[in-house]
């Protein structure tokens, strides 16, 4: 059973300070340290719980090359600036094309993953991921940021996911994060991807805020809360949650374009991540498939709820 919320009036304006920030870029070392071990205290023998042991591991081999790896080359500023000047994303996923450096990123991490305890499907999966031509690659590439996998080859494409969002990731920490811009409706100000969840932060400059967090790069950006961040409407916002639930993780269903993100309450439980509580809140995907309405944002590892 769940609750429905609904929402009356104008109240976007919540939060103890007016102008937080519009974004936050990514420390790849720490932000995947802080996802490896929030999957960690997740799992468990039961239920979805060995997935997100396995999951923890992909996080961690994720952390350990962001630590080698150390700080990545800067993009070119004259195109981060034009990029910023014309309100586009100054990291172009859909023009992205994995090069030579992409390729042996991937292979690294994929190197990595080999003695980490799998399933057998999981582990061919990996055999044949090790094994693609570069062309291979690069289509399964433009399927994930087109957000359009087949389900059948959900394994293959969650390994070439993890190493896009080391990239990304690692990308995305050399923005100038204070030039960010909105770049439209439901679009990381970073990469242009789409959110994988929604967080009410508790930091000190922005307590109480709502920030949507990019599926790839993890770039952090704000969005007023009771607003959809989907479509942006304001009209038609309720809250759906797990009854008898600890309050703090429920999906944002709206009206009027017919989707759901899920809300993360860090002033409630500040342990919680917007990318693992994506995955281990995956109760609330499986009750919202008994309504109207469908998931607008996107994870790679909860590909076909």
């Amino acid at each position: 059973m769940s609750r429905n919320i609904p929402v009356k009036g104008d109240i976007t304006a919540i939060g103890e300070v007016r102008t937080p920030p519009v974004a936050r870029v990514p420390d790849p070392a720490a932000l995947f340290d802080r996802r490896a071990r929030r999957f960690r205290a997740l799992s468990g023998p039961d239920g979805i719980g060995p997935y997100l042991s396995f999951l923890a591991d992909i996080a961690e081999a994720q952390h350990q090359l962001a630590s080698e790896l150390g700080e990545p080359e800067a993009l070119e500023p004259a195109g981060v600036e034009r990029a910023l000047a014309y309100g586009m994303p100054p990291l172009d996923r859909n023009a992205f094309a994995p090069d030579d450096a992409f390729m042996s990123l991937s292979e690294r991490l994929f190197g990595a993953l080999e003695p980490i305890a799998k399933p057998d499907a999981a582990q061919e999966a990996l055999t044949t991921i090790r094994s693609a031509a570069p062309s291979d690659i690069a289509a399964m590439v433009a399927d994930l940021m087109a957000d359009s996998v087949p389900v059948e080859y959900m394994a293959h494409y969650a390994y070439v996911a993890a190493a896009l969002q080391l990239h990304f990731v690692r990308q995305a920490s050399t923005l100038p994060e204070k030039q960010l811009k909105h770049v439209g409706d439901g679009a990381c100000p970073a990469c242009g991807g789409p959110p994988v969840s929604s967080v009410i932060v508790n930091w000190p400059q922005a307590n109480g805020s709502r920030f949507c967090s990019c599926a790839l790069c993890a770039t952090l950006w704000h969005h007023v809360r009771i607003k959809c961040a989907i479509c942006s409407s304001t009209k038609g916002i309720r809250y759906q949650e797990i009854e008898d639930g600890p309050g703090s993780i429920k999906a944002e269903t709206c009206d009027e374009c017919g989707c759901y993100v899920k809300i993360f309450n860090q002033q409630k439980d500040a342990s919680l991540d917007p990318f693992a509580d994506d995955v281990a809140s995956l109760g609330i995907d499986l009750l919202m498939k008994d309504t109207n309405f469908r998931r607008g944002s996107f994870n790679p590892f909860l590909l076909g709820y």
